[in-house]
């Protein structure tokens, strides 16, 4: 699919013992990301980059790909970052974490490291393209835990089978490859890696995806499992919903409009008596990149070419006479050189440059160059202004300086191209079979523990899980109500983060007037206000099938374009072309018929795409990304990708991303059912399970230690805490300062030990929040403090095991799911990032599990009872209970029954049943045998 001239260059050098050593050559000066994830990559102790093209500096005018320029050579060594590696050798000089890129690393490797395909350096690049890291993991696949250790020898070869599994797909994205295909090259002990290898890649989508027979016929026509919601059928809406069809789950996607797509619209253009046709992209039209693109995929699987949108850009002045090539040149220098600047100055002003606009930035760099300029060059310097604009739709001054670019590192490689025919082909053979009911405008989304309802009119839909896609122009009017309200970093987020415009005018002509030998052209402005007004035009005479001309309007004159009168828009556009072509002797036609967009007004849309701006930064897409319920609500489109925001394939990524999150957590939660079940039946493996759970904690201090689940980034997600009280405590040698509080909390601490002195360990808990832990971790002056923080800064109850009630069953069964789901290591024990290493003696130990020693008078105690502490401040009390019955089982709610047939303008299918109105109750949909479907 990729040309091979575009394809980054490479050499393999077969002799290499290790298989992931590779000679890469890159750029002599590589644009660095000016605002690196605050995420680095654990596993990797180098930066692996790749020249990238300015997309954004000139995205409206085309760019060529990658430029072939002399190579620097960059050897990669295997083993990234582990505290074992067999590359490591104290008594050597080599610094393998920076290779000098003139020395050649001689890894010492053995024999366990397999050998797939002797080209691991072109699976490698393939594999690069497709957004992983060559030599490394990415954070993704550390948390969904594909190996049992990061580093080391697994590690390899788990990289070496990943790469070779995507090589293979991509060389007949048509098909569907299977786990057998790859059995008789990978060696039997690595098998277990196999199928971790195959189910993450299978499930995050980066194989097996698309619209090709192969994979439709992968579509069950009765899932099994539960029911899903997609609220939107754009790009991600589709991505997510036809993914969760192939791994088996129910959907049912709800679309305000008459029509798929979202903001990717072809409109079908056509004249009197047909005499001229063409489909003209009113919404997203250019695949920005081919390399690694998975829109590209899906063209490929359509069977249609891509056209490169050719590089050459006239830009013509008022007089309707071309610009000067050479001026044209030296303006867009030195227009690049301000972006230099712009760049360097906010590394100086450091975290202020947050506060500051890129457009205020570019003013006065250009005001205090000095030069002298003529109207040409300042009409040209503002057509680069608007260029900009146009490229993150959005005015400059609204533009975060320190972060408006950062997402340029990822840019997709390759040409930017246009697919004959319009993009809507796209979204038409992705919305084939999904189960779609349209004109359904969704204004209330309630979600919790049980489901999530989302309501639309007066009908209402349950389901276990909801995808919202709507845009981020959606999210910040408010025309959805959540119940309960998202969660306040999400809203701050939303309010944070910028939504533009970008609006066009499309024209069919009864022949084409302009020349076939040019994409693009630009014109210039004498009004800086109207800069993007019209400022450049594409030609869709090639691809459209019909003489089809587009006008684009960024920046400021988009919004002012809203409520222009198309008529006037039309006639302005038409006197800008006569001006450029009538001096030529070229006669400009009337058009055969016209199009104005009015994104901003668009109740489904309200702007155009995404950027960053001033007080915003990349962190606010990751803040959009997240679900929020418990894994119950979910969230994809262009605005929730750090890496590829305002980008038709941003949007169809982020739907792949949320659907392998859904299936993760309702995984997760059929398999925490299962515990629960299992600790109702018996109070005493309740015990036995937290018991076993605190064996390896997630933080460990003095006599505090803490678990929870490491998925769930939420600082307000609950862990739970346990203290121990053993033995006599040795005295601590911080300095402490004495107080009332502190000495009241000590004789506290004295009086728990004192009291189960004959006891070898008491064991006492309470449920708190993650960041909670956190900070009593920091409380320095031993345990007597912390145990004085906790209850009197914190105000958390310490109970007995009981004393957790049902709430920390949940929370136990999730921690022991989501740690059932890792991979352990065979023969060694494994601590990963984050969980401290046990004491010394740890495993000799005798563990108490259940605190029963309450002695009565006859100093006999029930087999049945346990211990109940509560600590309160300073006060200290102590009761025993009898465990009760198991409680009876939780009700069950009516979910919507929907199969993944296809559905028009209305929903069709066995099972989709009737839709009732709501009335004061919560309203559902009922299955039924007829599939007949009544709306209020």
């Amino acid at each position: 699919m990729n040309p091979p001239d575009h394809t980054p260059q490479a050499t393999h050098n077969s002799h290499i013992q290790n298989p992931l050593q590779f000679t890469i050559h890159l750029p002599r000066h590589p644009n660095p990301n000016p605002n690196p994830s605050p995420y680095p990559n654990p596993n990797s102790d180098h930066f692996f980059s790749i020249s990238v093209p300015r997309g954004k500096r000139r995205r409206g005018r085309p760019r060529s790909a990658t430029p072939s320029l002399p190579p620097q050579v960059l050897h990669m060594p295997p083993f990234s970052n582990s505290n074992y590696s067999p590359l490591k050798n104290d008594n050597s000089n080599t610094d393998y974490a920076n290779p000098s890129p003139t020395t050649k690393v001689v890894p010492d490797v053995s024999d366990e490291i397999i050998v797939i395909n002797k080209d691991a350096t072109n699976e490698a690049m393939i594999a690069l393209s497709s957004g992983f890291p060559a030599d490394s993991l990415t954070d993704e696949e550390i948390e969904a835990g594909v190996i049992s250790v990061v580093g080391g020898i697994e590690q390899v070869n788990y990289i070496l089978i990943r790469n070779h599994i995507i090589t293979k797909w991509r060389e007949n994205v048509s098909n569907w490859v299977t786990k057998e295909m790859f059995l008789d090259v990978v060696p039997q002990h690595c098998r277990s890696l196999l199928d971790s290898t195959y189910n993450y890649l299978l499930s995050h989508g980066y194989i097996n995806f698309g619209i090709s027979p192969a994979i439709r016929e992968r579509i069950v026509s009765e899932p099994s499992k539960s029911n899903v919601i997609v609220i939107g059928a754009g790009l991600a809406g589709l991505a997510a919903a036809r993914q969760l069809m192939v791994l088996g789950y129910k959907v049912t996607v709800l679309e305000g409009r008459k029509r798929v797509g979202g903001r990717v619209y072809t409109k079908k253009m056509e004249g009197g008596n047909r005499t001229a046709v063409a489909a003209a992209d009113l919404g997203g039209s250019v695949l920005t990149g081919t390399l690694g693109n998975p829109l590209g995929i899906v063209a490929k699987q359509l069977a249609s070419p891509l056209h490169k949108v050719r590089d050459r850009c006239p830009i013509y002045r008022l007089d309707g006479k071309p610009v000067d090539p050479g001026l044209d040149a030296r303006v867009e220098n030195d227009f690049n050189q301000l972006l230099d600047k712009a760049s360097k100055l906010r590394q100086l002003m450091g975290e202020v440059s947050q506060d500051v606009s890129l457009g205020a930035a570019l003013e006065t760099f250009w005001q205090g160059s000095g030069d002298a300029v003529n109207a040409e060059e300042m009409g040209l310097f503002n057509w680069h202004l608007a260029n900009l604009e146009y490229a993150n739709a959005g005015l400059l001054s609204k533009l975060s300086l320190a972060f408006w670019d950062q997402d340029d590192i990822y840019d997709m490689g390759g040409d930017h191209c246009f697919l004959p025919g319009g993009n809507g082909r796209l979204v038409q053979a992705l919305a084939e079979n999904v189960p779609i009911i349209y004109e359904k405008t969704v204004h209330t989304i309630r979600y919790g523990s049980d489901g999530v309802q989302v309501v639309a009119g007066s009908q209402i839909f349950e389901s276990e899980m909801a995808l919202c896609t709507v845009p981020l122009g959606v999210l910040k009017s408010g025309s959805i109500k959540f119940i309960p309200e998202l969660p306040q970093r999400k809203l701050d987020g939303i309010k944070r983060l910028g939504f533009g415009l970008l609006n066009k005018v499309a024209m069919l002509f009864p022949h084409v007037f302009w020349g076939t030998d040019l994409d693009t052209f630009g014109h210039l402005s004498d009004d800086p206000s109207r800069r993007g007004e019209f400022f450049l035009f594409y030609s869709y005479a090639t691809v459209a099938g019909g003489p089809l001309l587009i006008a684009l309007v960024a920046g400021e004159a988009a919004h002012k374009f809203e409520s222009m009168p198309p008529t006037d828009a039309v006639s302005r556009v038409l006197q800008i072309l006569k001006g450029i072509y009538e001096p030529q002797g070229i006669d400009v036609p009337e058009p055969i018929q016209t199009v104005c967009t009015r994104w901003g007004s668009d109740p489904f849309s309200l702007g155009s795409y995404s950027n960053v701006a001033v007080g915003a930064s990349g962190d606010d897409y990751d803040i959009l990304a997240e679900c929020v319920g418990d894994g119950r609500l979910f969230f994809a489109g262009e605005a929730t990708t750090r890496r590829y925001p305002a980008t038709m394939h941003g949007a169809f990524l982020s739907g792949l991303r949320e659907a392998a999150h859904m299936a993760h957590y309702s995984s997760t939660r059929a398999l925490k059912k299962k515990v629960v079940r299992n600790l109702t039946k018996n109070a005493h493996s309740c015990a036995s399970l937290l018991a076993d759970l605190f064996r390896q904690p997630d933080l460990e201090f003095g006599s505090f230690s803490v678990i929870f689940c490491k998925k769930n980034l939420d600082p307000n997600s609950t862990a739970i805490l346990k203290v121990t009280f053993s033995g006599p405590q040795r005295k601590s040698h911080e300095c402490l300062r004495t107080t009332d509080q502190h000495h009241s909390n000590k004789l506290l601490f004295q009086q728990l030990q004192s009291h189960f002195n004959q006891l070898q360990e008491l064991h006492v808990y309470t449920l708190l929040s993650r960041e909670q832990a956190l900070e009593l971790r920091e409380v320095r002056g031993g345990d007597e403090l912390r145990l004085n923080y906790l209850c009197e800064k914190l105000g958390v109850k310490l109970v007995g095991r009981k004393g957790l009630g049902s709430s920390a069953d949940s929370v136990i069964a999730s921690i022991k799911a989501e740690r059932g789901e890792r991979k352990s290591a065979s023969t060694s024990l494994t601590f990963k990032s984050g969980i401290s290493k046990p004491k010394a003696g740890f495993f000799k130990q005798k563990v108490i599990r259940k605190a029963n020693f309450l002695s009565n008078s006859s100093g006999s105690t029930h087999p049945n009872t346990d211990v109940g502490v509560k600590v309160v401040g300073s006060s200290i009390s102590f009761t025993a209970t009898t465990a009760p019955p198991p409680p009876p089982p939780p009700p069950t709610t009516t979910t919507t029954t929907t199969t993944n047939s296809s559905v028009g303008d209305k929903a069709v299918g066995n099972n989709i049943g009737s839709i009732q109105p709501s009335n004061s109750t919560m309203g559902s949909i009922v299955g039924n045998s007829n599939g007949s479907t009544s709306a209020n």
